[in-house]
């Protein structure tokens, strides 16, 4: 992987809309390495699902419905990680077809915006290997920013 995918990046698409309906499209996605994905629903009680660590997975989100803002932080330590990393943020809207791509080695947490937010997560790593990836933080662990990037 180069140094390029090393860091989080916005893959954008794009909507067509004509009298037959619409068309939500994202043809720089590659799905060479995803091994599956999933579609997160946050409830309504709690809409923040928070913090999700992966050394080895990377995660592609794509928001299906709704709003939700995504959040990430790069790991420094994973035993333990400095409570003063960096939060970045990204707002990710089923009204904009776009892909945000989080490699290896960051802590990611969804917010949903609106109540029915849904987004799609796909990953790279097969899912008899996760065990050795998935690292959990507390929900506070991180300030959470509310700027879009």
């Amino acid at each position: 992987m180069s140094e390029n995918n090393k860091i989080p990046k916005l893959i954008k698409g794009g909507i067509h809309t004509d009298q037959r309906g619409q068309i939500s499209y994202v043809n720089d996605m590659k799905f060479d390495a995803i091994e599956r994905f999933y579609i997160i629903s946050n409830s309504a009680e709690n809409p923040l699902r928070a913090w999700q660590g992966h050394k080895i997975d990377n995660k592609y989100f794509y928001c299906i419905q709704g709003t939700v803002r995504v959040h990430y932080v790069k790991i420094d330590h994973w035993e333990s990680p400095s409570k003063d990393l960096k939060v970045e943020s990204i707002v990710l809207s089923a009204d904009q077809s776009n892909v945000l791509h989080i490699p290896e080695g960051y802590a990611n947490a969804i917010e949903s915006l609106e109540v029915g937010s849904k987004l799609i997560s796909f990953s790279t790593l097969p899912l008899d290997r996760t065990s050795e990836d998935d690292v959990r933080f507390d929900s506070d662990m991180w300030e959470l920013v509310n700027s879009e990037k």
